[in-house]
C-alpha cells in the first residue's frame, strides 16, 4: 500500500484529500499544526494523524521519523500548508510578508530539504508542491500570497532539473478558486494586518469585503484537487505541474499568448 504525509489538514484541502486517499486504499498521515486539529482528524479514523508545524524544523523531523518507524518509506509528501494574506503591497508591512513566507515558502522548503536524503536513499518519491493559478499570474491586493507562490514555483522548477534522473519527481499544483476556508480566512488575515480604512486604497478594500459572499467564477470543489494527487501516486512518471479549475487553464493560456501590457489590463478587471 502506497503512503504520503499531508500537510495543513485541519479542514479544506488538506483535509478533503486526506479522506479521498483513504478511500482510495492509501496509507495517509495527515498533519496539522494545533492538537485539536489533530484530535478531530483520528476521530474521523486517521489513527496516524500527527501535529506539525512547518516552521517548526524540529516538528518536521519528528513526523518523518515516525513515518519511516511505522512504514520504512516516504512514497509521496503533499506540502499543502500555507495561508493567504491579502492586501497592497504598500499597506503589507515587512514582518507580515515574512510570515508569509515563513510558512508558504520556508516551511515548504525545509520539508522538501529533509525529504531529499530519505527518498535518494530509497531510491524514489514524490514531492507535491502547492503552488496556485497565483504562481503563475498575479492579481492587485494579492501581493505577498504572489509572491510566495512565484517563490514555490521557482524552487520546484530548480530542484527538477536537480533530481533529474534519481526517481524522485517533484510536481506542482497550480490550484484556482477552491471552496475551503481559505478565503474566510484570508479576510480575516487583512483585518488583523492591514489598516484597511486609512490606505489609498480604502474603497477597494471596502467594495472586496463587501463582495465576500459573492459567487466566485470557475469554483470547483476540494474533490478536484484531492483527484489530482492520486492521479500522481498512481502515475510511474507524474508530470512537472498540474493545472486544477477551469480558472488555471484559462490563465495560464492568457500569460503565454498575450503582452504583459495586455494582460495586465485584463487581470485588473478580475
Amino acid at each position: 500500500m502506497a503512503n504520503i504525509v499531508i500537510t495543513g489538514c485541519s479542514s479544506g484541502i488538506g483535509l478533503e484529500t486526506a479522506l479521498y486517499l483513504k478511500d482510495k486504499s492509501v496509507k495517509v498521515y495527515p498533519t496539522a499544526r494545533n492538537p485539536q486539529d489533530v484530535e478531530n482528524l483520528k476521530a474521523l479514523g486517521f489513527e496516524d494523524a500527527m501535529q506539525l508545524d512547518v516552521t517548526k524544523p524540529e516538528q518536521i523531523s519528528t513526523v518523518i521519523a515516525e513515518v519511516l518507524q511505522k512504514e520504512g518509506t516516504i512514497d509521496a509528501w503533499f506540502n499543502n500548508a500555507g495561508f493567504g494574506q491579502p492586501g497592497a503591497l504598500e499597506d503589507i508591512r515587512t514582518d507580515v510578508l515574512k510570515a508569509q513566507f515563513e510558512t508558504n515558502v520556508f516551511g515548504l522548503h525545509e520539508c522538501t530539504r529533509q525529504l531529499i536524503p530519505i527518498m535518494r536513499k530509497q531510491g524514489y518519491g514524490k514531492i507535491i508542491q502547492h503552488s496556485s493559478v497565483l504562481g503563475l499570474i498575479s492579481l492587485f491586493g494579492r501581493g505577498a500570497y504572489n509572491a510566495s507562490k512565484y517563490a514555490v514555483e521557482g524552487l520546484t522548477d530548480t530542484l527538477r532539473l536537480e533530481l533529474e534522473g534519481t526517481n524522485i519527481y517533484p510536481v506542482l499544483l497550480n490550484t484556482g478558486p477552491i471552496t475551503s476556508r481559505f478565503r474566510p480566512n484570508a479576510i480575516k488575515n487583512l483585518k488583523e494586518n492591514v489598516d484597511t480604512e486609512h490606505s489609498v486604497f480604502a474603497e477597494k478594500y471596502k467594495q472586496s469585503l463587501e463582495g465576500t459572499q459573492k459567487r466566485v467564477p470557475f469554483n470547483e470543489t476540494a474533490e478536484s484537487v484531492a483527484i489530482a494527487v492520486h492521479r500522481i501516486m498512481l502515475s510511474e512518471k507524474p508530470k512537472p505541474r498540474y493545472y486544477i479549475t477551469q480558472a488555471t487553464y484559462l490563465l495560464g493560456y492568457l500569460k503565454r499568448m498575450l503582452s504583459t501590457s495586455l494582460l495586465d489590463k485584463i487581470l485588473k478587471r478580475i
